[in-house]
């Protein structure tokens, strides 16, 4: 399948990419991601590998659109947990601490 990534055109395959990350490590999930022969990598770990560019040439989206268009499974960052605030009740017993059971 051709796409464009940082301006560059490539041809790529499903089974090309595969081969490509076999035996590589996967980083540290921060962001984007891909699952490609059961291991789950970021989605720039992959296009530096593929496209044999520099990470900082070109987006996690045009990376991703590309890998999606070939049949792997992408994921967005999760969304972070919404911070709870304690009550003013909560923050209050906390600071007096619990009663002595006796």
């Amino acid at each position: 399948m051709r796409c464009v990534i940082a301006r560059f055109p490539f041809d790529l395959v499903k089974s090309e990419v595969q081969q490509a990350m076999k035996g590589i490590k996967p980083e540290p999930i921060t962001g984007e991601s891909v699952v490609i022969s059961r291991r789950t990598y970021p989605v720039k770990q992959v296009g530096e590998i593929i496209t044999r560019q520099d990470r900082r040439d070109f987006s996690a989206a045009e990376v991703t659109r590309a890998l999606t268009r070939l049949g792997f499974t992408c994921r967005s960052v999760p969304a972070p947990a919404p911070v709870v605030e304690p009550s003013p009740l909560e923050t209050a017993s906390a600071m007096l601490g619990t009663p002595a059971q006796g």
